[in-house]
């Protein structure tokens, strides 16, 4: 059973963003997002890297583990209109405290901190400056949804397509441009948004 019609996403804070100057002059985008959870790095770490799991609150779907560094996995959008499938290679996983691997040209860093008795979860991932409100939005919801699922009370996965309609989404979105200094984008069309 899931909550989702009485979910209301917090305020936008859960995300910075750093740019840095790549050797060819161009400059490269990285959203960072914290989250702090009640529960322990080793339940986190699983959330992050079994393909179970991760079907409850990714943007993505995996065709096996991410816990293993050479593992090739792969990964396939979900929401879509056309699913993308990425074939990835983890390149880091030293469980419980960090995971890195490439997802369809977006490099993922997962960080996982002790905390109390539950773990600081940090995520940086490169993201064009043009979306990154948008990707902003979509991991804070993502990461509420992780929380509510590791406490017991799933909320159901909301990506893609169907997460931008939701006016919670709507609402980040333009909390995070405002926040970033960027330009909002008008996706979805007006008449295609939910409250």
């Amino acid at each position: 059973m899931n909550d989702l019609q009485h979910y209301t996403p917090g305020p936008a804070n859960l995300a910075r963003v750093q740019k840095d100057r790549r050797q060819n002059g161009e400059d490269k985008w990285t959203l960072v997002l914290v989250r702090e959870l009640r529960h322990s790095p080793e339940k986190v770490w699983q959330a992050l890297t079994d393909p179970v799991h991760l079907r409850e609150w990714a943007p993505f779907d995996a065709d096996g583990t991410l816990g293993t560094v050479g593992t090739t996995v792969k990964l396939t959008t979900v929401g879509a209109p056309t699913p993308r499938i990425t074939e990835t290679t983890v390149t880091r996983a030293d469980a419980p405290n960090a995971l890195e691997y490439n997802w369809g040209g977006f490099d993922m860093r997962w960080q996982l901190e002790a905390l109390g008795g539950g773990t600081r979860l940090t995520l940086w991932t490169n993201i064009g400056r043009r979306f990154i409100a948008m990707g902003a939005a979509g991991w804070h919801i993502c990461f509420d949804v992780l929380d509510h699922l590791l406490s017991g009370a799933p909320l159901g996965r909301m990506v893609g397509p169907e997460a931008m309609k939701f006016g919670g989404w709507q609402r980040l979105h333009a909390e995070y441009a405002r926040q970033f200094g960027i330009e909002v984008l008008n996706w979805p069309p007006q008449s295609a948004q939910k409250s």
